[in-house]
């Protein structure tokens, strides 16, 4: 999602991310620790292991946090759009929303399901 100042500042983290050596170890030292203690924070409640990638309960599925912001600040070439973007994008090509899934303001990425008409 085009959240405006907030996606250019994401999008210049994952830049320095994959800069090389120093630029990587600058974003790791500051964003790692933070990320991964409230991480863990949310696997411990939602009874997931924290390390393992697999659920600790049965019927929790998806990857730990610990891994999953790993894998988000290294999600480089990135593309953000605003949600009328992608409704005018795909009503172009033929298709109609079905269903959408907002983040209500916070980071992360809207979800929609569409349809070819």
């Amino acid at each position: 999602m085009d959240q405006g100042i907030l996606s250019m500042w994401w999008y210049a983290i994952k830049r320095l991310y994959i800069a090389g050596s120093v630029p990587l170890l600058l974003v790791l030292t500051v964003f790692i620790p933070y990320f991964v203690l409230l991480g863990i924070a949310a696997d411990v409640r939602a009874r997931r292991s924290p390390f393992s990638g697999y659920s600790i309960r049965r019927g929790v599925r998806g990857m730990s946090r610990f891994h999953d912001w790993f894998d988000w600040l290294g999600g480089y070439p990135v593309e953000v759009a605003k949600p009328e973007e992608v409704f005018q994008f795909y009503r172009e090509c033929g298709f109609s929303l079905d269903r959408l899934k907002t983040v209500g303001g916070r980071l992360g990425c809207n979800e929609f399901v569409s349809t070819r008409a």
